[in-house]
């Protein structure tokens, strides 16, 4: 009988590539990576002292294709990338674009103006400026240090 050397980490390593194997797109239905990971737009917030900046990258859509709402307090956006139908005879197509709905709600960190919101689409980016209200520019907040 021989001496094998206990190694703990190599429980680890199997753990992982079991997770590796349940992760892996190809052994996956693709309604199930769709419902449990949706694709959102990323975004980007700035906030000056006058207006708040919004980026949202939504490459490879037209601006028709997006629904922008925006309340004092937060920017909903919701769109739909459809696919492109492609007839192929032989060979196989596999494709990592996502195509369907989706939606987002971006708090904002402070009170806007709605009514005068400014939009920019160009290149797959979605520029937002939300200038705040007149109240928010010249809000002080006194910090009480009492103990």
């Amino acid at each position: 009988m021989a001496l094998v050397r206990y190694n703990p980490w190599q429980e680890f390593n199997t753990v992982q590539r079991q997770f590796n194997r349940l992760f892996d797109e190809a052994m996956l239905p693709a309604t199930f990576v769709e419902k449990t990971f949706p694709k959102v737009p990323a975004a980007e917030l700035q906030e000056t002292e006058d207006a708040i900046e919004l980026k949202l990258e939504v490459p490879g859509m037209e601006a028709k294709d997006l629904d922008v709402q925006v309340t004092e307090k937060a920017v909903y956006i919701s769109g739909e990338r459809k696919s492109e139908a492609k007839t192929e005879e032989k060979g196989t197509t596999k494709s990592e674009f996502y195509y369907g709905k989706f939606q987002r709600v971006i708090p904002l960190p402070a009170r806007i103006q709605n009514t005068h919101v400014s939009a920019e689409y160009k290149d797959g980016i979605l520029n937002l400026t939300l200038p705040k209200t007149e109240q928010e520019k010249h809000k002080v907040v006194k910090v009480n240090l009492e103990q």
